[in-house]
């Protein structure tokens, strides 16, 4: 298996976020890339870089005027507040006032969800090195090899088809998929990070064609809390093709790989023609936003599980954040998948 990854998205280097009213040292950062990346340099054949980003498959999961913002939000922001580094809302829109208005300021709001996303003036090329890191990936298994593994940074599972969320800004699974459904019928996106992928359902959430399938901990306590739930399972034509499993917080290695278990049967039924693994290491016992206690055995476990579906399958980074273990549970777990894949 290699890796697909581009030095552009060492880019983007936020330096805090906002906890509890204080802002605190950020930690989707490029050093958590760096980690992964001298992981993946034991545990896969080789890094390569991708070819540029089809804007065409980004626009088909991403709405125009959002894209527009990302690409030269920043320089008006900029252009407007010269000595500001970040462009960081502080009012969002809400289930009672949701209209676009013609502002900065409230544009900035209206498509960044939360005061983690923060736009800076290489985000977009950050953006858009990690979305073409999985949409290589994945062109690669279309073209007949069994795996490959996205190293993606900034993450996309939380963005929406409009809104920046949980420092995603491009939906990187959204996209991979959007490539496959191009060539093929059926794609399953299993999501193993410990965060819901709220982003991903509500872009799927109506569609067939699309399987969505989560494992996190229970949005009750954790990110994303306003979804994530059991019972939201797909509208018209997709009702009954979005499954969340949620895991009770700070759980360990049985109940998150039960569920683990429970995903793989769900996608196994649906029988896809190719599965987009949305491989968050997020749930480790060592993970900064202590959601999990998944070890180190339990990743090498979960790696043999998914291997095991036989399906085609691309491998996108989405969470997991700097800790002492973080390249580890990279290693361990790609090492289960080629196990389990007979690899």
């Amino acid at each position: 298996m290699i890796t697909v990854f581009h030095p552009d998205e060492l880019g983007h280097h936020v330096r805090t976020r906002l906890l509890g009213g204080r802002l605190v040292e950020a930690v989707e950062t490029p050093g958590r890339l760096s980690a992964l990346l001298e992981a993946a340099r034991t545990c896969t054949s080789a890094i390569v870089e991708p070819k540029p980003a089809d804007i065409a498959v980004i626009a088909e999961i991403h709405d125009g005027d959002y894209l527009k913002f990302l690409e030269t939000g920043f320089a008006a922001w900029k252009e407007r507040f010269p000595d500001s580094i970040e462009l960081r809302p502080s009012l969002h829109p809400n289930a009672y006032m949701r209209r676009l208005p013609d502002d900065l300021l409230g544009r900035a709001g209206y498509y960044i969800n939360d005061a983690a996303s923060v736009l800076l003036e290489d985000t977009w090329t950050a953006s858009l090195a990690s979305a073409a890191s999985a949409l290589d990936a994945t062109q690669r298994v279309l073209d007949g090899e069994v795996a490959a593994y996205a190293l993606c940074r900034p993450p996309g599972h939380h963005a929406y088809r409009d809104m920046a969320c949980g420092y995603c800004f491009l939906n990187n699974t959204g996209i991979a998929a959007a490539l496959a459904r191009r060539s093929i019928d059926r794609v399953t996106i299993l999501d193993v990070d410990v965060h819901h992928g709220n982003g991903t359902q509500s872009i799927f959430y109506d569609r067939a064609d699309i399987q969505t399938v989560s494992v996190h901990a229970d949005p009750k306590t954790t990110f994303p809390f306003y979804a994530g739930y059991a019972d939201e399972r797909g509208a018209g034509a997709g009702e009954g093709y979005n499954l969340n499993l949620p895991v009770a917080a700070n759980s360990g290695d049985e109940a998150y790989l039960g569920a683990v278990e429970q995903a793989i049967a769900a996608t196994r039924a649906y029988s896809p023609d190719l599965v987009v693994l949305a491989l968050g290491l997020d749930a480790s016992e060592a993970d900064p936003f202590a959601c999990m206690r998944v070890t180190s055995d339990g990743f090498s476990r979960m790696g043999e599980m998914l291997g095991a579906i036989g399906r085609p399958t691309v491998i996108i980074q989405e969470g997991g954040y700097p800790s002492p273990i973080l390249g580890e549970n990279l290693i361990r777990f790609m090492e289960g998948f080629r196990s389990g894949a007979g690899a």
